[in-house]
């Protein structure tokens, strides 16, 4: 079995709109200063951008509080997923109601960098499909990490990085950013949960998509409860890496990045919106 190789960044079409997918659950807390510096680091940078938060399910004021945030800031866009709930499924329905050509996963509780979110904005440009960021590589880091979840994501990374061969060595972070051909590029999405930040990462190697880690800097949330339940996780995260493991070693390349760039439309077409610019 060969390691998957990088492909190089030759994507050369240029990116118009950023949408950043933030999915929310009982975050009234954390919101108002997450969007806000989110908002103001991409207007300093003069980045067009729009910012989706899909509400999955809030039993607190969440919903109020991105509704008031809205009349504010008019690239924040609050959707609701009136739908079952779950983390992949919030994300999603994020991806579904975006209008940009790229797309930054990113937590609602300010764990991650704003600034990141701008260097992957950067990266993407350079002609890359993807951008994965490294709490654990040399420039990254990580503040307050509770240590059995660290220890925990230290062995299944390790895992991942056997099974699949690459250099990787944080696949289960949320924290990344894509051209919008790869959300369709790498369907249909099977996760509903937590395990959603490992297929799409897993899917986009495997099918050839060219990928760039940088290190980034995450800290513990200052507001609300975390919503990943290790205990309900374990088998959920096995299935994806093996469903994919499984694509990589037997589909024959059936499922590989096509040359035109060209994918199959999963997600409605759509234009970038003009307010947002």
């Amino acid at each position: 079995m060969h390691p998957l190789r990088k492909p190089t960044a030759v994507n050369a079409t240029p990116l118009s709109l950023l949408s950043i997918v933030i999915p929310a659950r009982n975050e009234e807390g954390a919101m108002p200063s997450t969007l806000r510096h989110l908002h103001v680091e991409l207007a300093l940078r003069k980045i067009p951008h729009e910012i989706v938060v899909v509400d999955d399910g809030s039993t607190d004021a969440t919903w109020a509080v991105l509704e008031e945030i809205a009349c504010e800031i008019s690239e924040v866009r609050p959707v609701r997923n009136t739908g079952p709930n779950g983390f992949g499924r919030a994300i999603q329905h994020g991806f579904a109601a975006m209008t940009g050509d790229a797309v930054v996963v990113m937590m609602a509780d300010e764990s991650d960098d704003c600034r990141d979110v701008v260097r992957y904005w950067e990266i993407l440009n350079e002609g890359y499909d993807c951008v994965f960021g490294s709490r654990f590589m040399k420039g990254g880091g990580v503040i307050d990490y509770p240590w059995i979840k660290l220890l925990l994501n230290r062995v299944f990374n390790l895992f991942i990085r056997v099974l699949f061969r690459i250099k990787l060595n944080d696949t289960t972070n949320a924290f990344k950013a894509y051209r919008r051909s790869v959300i369709t590029g790498v369907g249909p999405i099977l996760s509903q949960h937590f395990n959603l930040t490992v297929e799409i990462p897993l899917k986009a190697i495997v099918r050839g998509y060219s990928w760039k880690v940088i290190p980034i800097t995450w800290r513990n949330r200052r507001f609300g409860v975390a919503k990943l339940k290790i205990a309900e996780m374990g088998s959920r995260y096995l299935f994806i890496c093996l469903y994919c493991w499984l694509e990589k070693t037997l589909s024959r390349g059936d499922y590989k990045k096509p040359d035109s760039d060209a994918s199959p439309a999963l997600l409605p077409a759509a234009q970038p919106d003009s307010s947002a610019l």
